[in-house]
């Protein structure tokens, strides 16, 4: 007798979940990368807001604590971390590409080694420096900080074009494809994952080398946590190190949410 029996079609697996024709698989892993880290971000934040409200403070931590002056320096944190990051894509992304064309090739190590050399040094010594040359304030520490941040996607583009495959950029070309198409429709498309691990890197990097800004009056969260070690409050101090390591977090966290929104479909 014939086998009647029908085979029931495969069911996905149970960590990979791809919406119809998106060609984007969402692994169980990604979807808690994605809800995991706002969920404690928002729990921390909010033991700190109860405790603020709760807790019996002198008028030093009271004047230091309020909400009007925490909103102000998380906004200039905040201000400072986006600006420096903007500036490191806007000259790492093409002077990353530029490197990878033709006779700038050779040029490459001797960049990365001036950028290695620039991101050994202290953080708090390049602002310093930079302090002495360009006096304080906002735009002092802005550009400390693009330089400081600026390694990781440097790298990371003249990496991720370097690692796309040989056969796939001809393939382009034998289609009749320009080098700037070839580079816009398959080099830069493949090398996004990279490029962006390299972004995600350099934003935590700015948003915790920001809390040095307030060394040259530039603002941002680092004043509390100064103040607090300055007049030796604890409170103080747990403040500071708490919002800034929030906002670094947060920060990270749409770095990633940026990388999965931007990486070509199927990769």
């Amino acid at each position: 007798m014939a086998d009647t029996s029908t085979t029931a079609p495969a069911q996905p697996a149970e960590d990979e979940l791809a919406p119809k024709g998106s060609g984007r698989v969402i692994t169980r892993e990604m979807t808690l990368m994605l809800v995991v880290p706002p969920a404690l971000v928002a729990a921390v934040f909010g033991a700190f807001v109860w405790w603020r409200q709760t807790a019996d403070l002198d008028s030093v931590e009271a004047q230091q604590l309020r909400w009007s002056e925490l909103r102000r320096l998380g906004v200039e944190h905040v201000q400072l971390t986006v600006m420096a990051a903007l500036i490191v894509v806007a000259v790492a992304v093409p002077l990353g590409v530029l490197l990878t064309r033709g006779r700038f090739r050779a040029a490459a190590p001797v960049v990365i080694g001036i950028a290695n050399a620039g991101q050994a040094a202290p953080s708090v010594g390049l602002i310093v420096l930079l302090f002495l040359w360009l006096d304080g304030g906002f735009w002092t520490a802005i550009w400390a900080l693009s330089l400081y941040g600026i390694l990781p996607v440097l790298r990371n583009t003249i990496v991720g074009i370097q690692g796309v495959d040989p056969t796939l950029v001809e393939a382009g070309r034998g289609l009749g494809m320009t080098n700037l198409a070839t580079l816009g429709k398959v080099e830069l498309p493949l090398a996004v994952p990279v490029i962006m691990s390299g972004v995600r890197t350099a934003l935590v990097l700015i948003a915790g080398t920001a809390s040095l800004a307030c060394f040259i009056d530039a603002g941002g969260l680092g004043e509390v946590l100064q103040t607090g070690i300055t007049l030796f409050r604890f409170s103080l101090m747990v403040t500071g190190a708490v919002l800034i390591a929030l906002i670094a977090l947060l920060i990270e966290w749409l770095g990633r949410v940026l990388e999965l929104a931007t990486r070509p479909k199927g990769i």
